[in-house]
């Protein structure tokens, strides 16, 4: 396992008495968010709809991190729900509110209540490319093949 970082977090006033992300096992790779809705207010997505989904959250990332907004497996196995720029990106020089693209795959409306665990956030390493131009790109068994070149 590799050494922890450390994040600086602000919990926003829409937030206040939810507990902060946390790592459900001592092995995951990602910290739950929860829905900061209000209780008098949960949003029901109808099949097909998306909505952004306030987190209460605000982040300081260190230069060389991003965090990665990723969908929790139950929510999309059991509901069909899902985050739908799968994996948002928060980038080190964010300082704003994180919400959570929620869209529902499912043929059932689906209710997202205040507190629920609604997407996985993880902490990566970030590498910038620099790129250089070139005349020919170097062969590979592969070549330009895509989109299921390689099997079904």
């Amino acid at each position: 396992m590799t050494a922890a970082i450390t994040v600086d977090v602000q919990q926003l006033p829409h937030g206040a008495g939810l507990p902060l992300p946390a790592y459900q096992t001592a092995h995951a790779a990602g910290m739950d968010l929860l829905a900061a809705v209000p209780d008098s207010a949960p949003v029901t997505l109808e099949p097909g709809q998306y909505a952004m989904v306030p987190t209460a959250l605000s982040i300081a990332l260190p230069d060389g991190y991003e965090a990665q907004v990723r969908p929790r497996s139950g929510l999309a196995a059991k509901h069909g729900v899902t985050v739908l720029n799968s994996p948002g990106t928060i980038d080190a020089d964010y300082r704003g509110e994180i919400s959570v693209l929620l869209i529902n795959h499912g043929s059932a409306a689906f209710t997202i209540r205040r507190g629920e665990r609604i997407a996985q956030m993880v902490i990566a390493p970030v590498s910038q490319a620099e790129l250089m131009v070139v005349q020919a790109l170097g062969e590979t068994e592969r070549g330009s093949g895509g989109f299921g070149s390689t099997g079904r």
